[in-house]
């Protein structure tokens, strides 16, 4: 009989652990220890891990990026705008899919911002991936581990590298407008405003050299860099630091008085290829941003030495900002109970 009990109490746990697993898919109990944080016999561990869709939704990546090949080849720049989709989702609430949440009886949309007013986009490549997602394996992978697959494969579209990408982040049921008026470091930044801004993210001088490096790609309003060109430190006068050539070329498309959303390459030698010009760009006065800049001329701490071994070794350059990618991507998640898979990446369930 006692026998027959623990068999039956056996099979009870072994059912509800089953049925746990269909109703949140991907969700990794970390028993048996397989590849999952948590130990073998530990209480269940809802960590991020690249496996997370492995059973649930196998075709993920593979639908991520059919749609990302076409968007991308149809506009090379949308590689880059997906990439700040998720620095700038990241730096508010944490890695979360807030920033997709469109204004709402409960909600401020983040899509109103300071830095993401009139600037971020890439929501509808979002919304195409999440309805393909949601015909292959409804309600399963989060929009928040979209915005960090987007990122990724972005990257690699533009020939930059890859990395293993830790997965099962869920998304958030509210957005935060001051916050991300207030964490994501604004274009005119000191090299001071940025360290402290990336340290309160948990990142570090490292990560805040290589993450800048996806300024290889993209573009940048004139209004992010017009103080440079005419008014510097309140004397009317541009940066000095700026090399006379490229002062002169983004006069021509930045003019003293409007022109605000006229654009200019961050990296005008290779804007829609991921590489280690940027850094280079810098060290010869050609950086777009103040905060390019900054990171040649802040002197502070060690940022100065990295923008310089980034330019010398591209290779490096592409392995520290794949470390850093998946240190920015794991920036406080939803994981286990928290949180939501949404239907809609625009609104909350």
């Amino acid at each position: 009989m006692a026998f027959l009990k623990v068999a039956f109490g056996f099979l009870l746990t072994a059912f509800v652990s089953a049925t746990l697993s269909l109703a949140y898919p991907g969700m990794g109990f970390g028993w048996g220890g397989g590849g999952v944080p948590g130990g073998q016999f530990g209480p269940p561990s809802y960590g991020l891990y690249p496996q997370f869709y492995q059973f649930s939704c196998p075709q993920a990546e593979d639908i991520v990026m059919s749609v990302l090949e076409k968007a991308i080849a149809n506009e090379p720049r949308m590689a880059a705008s997906l990439l700040r989709l998720h620095f700038h989702d990241c730096f508010v609430q944490g890695c979360d899919a807030s920033v997709l949440l469109d204004d709402s009886a409960t909600i401020v949309s983040e899509k109103n911002s300071l830095p993401n007013r009139n600037s971020i986009r890439g929501f509808e490549v979002i919304d195409e991936i999440k309805a393909k997602l949601e015909e292959a394996c409804p309600q399963t992978v989060s929009c928040a581990d979209i915005l960090a697959m987007a990122a990724r494969g972005s990257t690699v579209l533009s020939g930059g590298p890859s990395w293993e990408l830790p997965l099962g982040r869920r998304d958030s049921k509210t957005a935060s407008l001051s916050t991300s008026n207030n964490n994501i470091p604004p274009p005119n930044s000191t090299l001071q405003n940025l360290i402290t801004l990336f340290q309160r993210q948990g990142l570090d001088e490292v990560d805040l050299v290589a993450l800048s490096g996806g300024h290889t790609i993209g573009v940048a309003r004139c209004v992010t860099f017009k103080q440079r060109l005419y008014n510097q430190n309140g004397n009317n006068l541009p940066d000095e630091t700026l090399e006379k050539t490229y002062y002169y070329g983004l006069k021509s498309v930045c003019p003293s008085s409007g022109g605000d959303n006229n654009i200019s390459p961050l990296d005008f030698g290779s804007p829609v290829k991921f590489d280690n010009l940027y850094f280079k760009l810098i060290l010869w006065g050609k950086g777009l941003l103040n905060s390019d800049e900054v990171l040649l001329t802040g002197n502070v701490g060690n940022t100065m030495e990295l923008v310089k071994a980034y330019a010398e070794d591209e290779n490096l350059f592409f392995e520290q900002f794949a470390k850093s990618m998946i240190k920015m991507g794991s920036i406080s998640p939803l994981t286990g109970f928290n949180g939501e898979v949404r239907k809609n990446c625009r609104l909350v369930n």
